[in-house]
């Protein structure tokens, strides 16, 4: 079972730093995920501080297998006291999850989290834990296993009081009305990812806010538990040449999608099957080679120059509409990603006339094996050939 999880968030209306702050790390060897979701007191520059303080500090106590429980107990007995309003600077929720479902969840001071299956909402039971030096706070610890289609979502004060004083939310859209937006949007789409999903309530918790101005941070991160989506990419040629066949077969018989990059790659996968290689036009005037087409492969790309430019888009977010962005599409669609990497040399990479931040192929793929990893919680497989 893989345990998919997303989070989205908007800022305060007029705020030009997020006072919600999410921290997540994934553990492949582990089958482990974990992830903290923290609310700032206020917001902007201050709220931030505090709510990335409190995540990074609870994330580390989890990564280090520090009893979770006792993390959180040592964090909400460090926080300090606002002295204006006299309550805590943050609060936060936390799980740490494996793949075989078992999940421990604690949560102190932000809205009780969502668990859903087969379109029911389940009621955990839990242990409440008062801290020793402060009576208004309370954490709540849940023991539970979780199964696959199963959804957890956890959610930051400012989607359940959204609107609060409204005529039609008097006491904002509370975790009654943000259920039932999840629900409908499940029957819609009952295989939505937690990235879709967590995107699409925190667009429709905008627009419920008046004037579509958010009063307070906004976030929502979701867990959903599924099969793994499966993904092989296969670039560079073979080291040994006489092996062409075998790594062509065995890439064709993968049962996940599969994308090549490299026309030295699709040529050899083309002569060993004989399935031809199809060119398409260039989607962006000729900045970046285009896609190709091959019986039975989801993807064909260019090699290093596409690769070269995905892992740019992957470690800063901005792209254009060209092959690269596809080819980022499909890695950001898979759960568990494979690269086979052909170990010959190409002279070509070494041109004086192409770029001169372009790498060679392997340093280029353990990069981006590197922010799938730890931007994207990917697992990620590479294979050198």
């Amino acid at each position: 079972m893989f345990i998919d999880i997303a989070c989205s968030q908007k800022k305060k209306y007029n705020q030009n730093a997020y006072g919600d702050y999410f921290a997540s790390n994934r553990f492949p060897n582990m089958n482990r995920v974990v992830a903290v979701l923290s609310d700032g007191l206020g917001s902007g520059i201050k709220a931030n501080i505090l709510a990335c303080m409190t995540s990074t500090m609870l994330l580390k106590f989890m990564e280090s297998h520090f009893d979770i429980e006792k993390s959180c107990e040592i964090i909400m007995n460090s926080l300090p006291v606002c002295k204006v309003r006299g309550i805590s600077y943050s609060t936060f929720s936390a799980i740490d999850c494996y793949d075989d479902g078992n999940a421990k969840i604690v949560e102190e001071g932000n809205p009780d989290f969502i668990w859903i299956r087969n379109g029911e909402v389940l009621k955990p039971e839990y242990q409440s834990i008062q801290s020793k030096d402060f009576k208004n706070r309370k954490m709540k610890v849940y023991n539970i296993q979780l199964e696959k289609y199963d959804r957890i979502i956890f959610c930051s004060d400012g989607a359940t009081q959204v609107a609060m004083g409204s005529k039609r939310y008097p006491l904002g859209l509370e975790r009654s009305g943000l259920i039932k937006i999840i629900l409908n949007k499940l029957e819609q789409e009952p295989e939505i990812s937690s990235k879709n999903l967590s995107e699409y309530l925190v667009k429709q918790i905008e627009l419920i806010a008046p004037n579509k101005e958010l009063k307070d941070d906004t976030s929502i991160l979701s867990i959903y538990c599924r099969d793994p989506r499966e993904s092989l990419i296969f670039t560079g040629p073979p080291f040994h040449g006489e092996k062409d066949n075998y790594y062509a077969k065995t890439f064709m018989e993968f049962k996940g999608k599969k994308a090549i990059s490299g026309g030295t790659t699709a040529n050899i996968i083309s002569r060993e099957l004989n399935i031809p290689v199809i060119a398409k036009l260039s989607m962006n005037s000729g900045k970046l080679p285009g896609l190709s087409e091959m019986a039975g492969v989801d993807l064909v790309t260019e090699g290093i120059l596409t690769l070269t430019k995905t892992l740019e888009y992957l470690e800063s977010g901005n792209t254009e509409e060209n092959a690269a962005k596809t080819l980022m599409d499909f890695l950001l669609d898979s759960d568990v990603i494979n690269f086979l990497v052909g170990a010959q040399m190409n002279k070509a990479h070494y041109d004086p006339n192409l770029p001169i931040e372009i790498e060679i192929r392997k340093n280029i793929i353990k990069k981006i094996a590197k922010v799938l990893e730890e931007k994207y919680l990917k697992k990620v497989n590479v294979q050198f050939v």
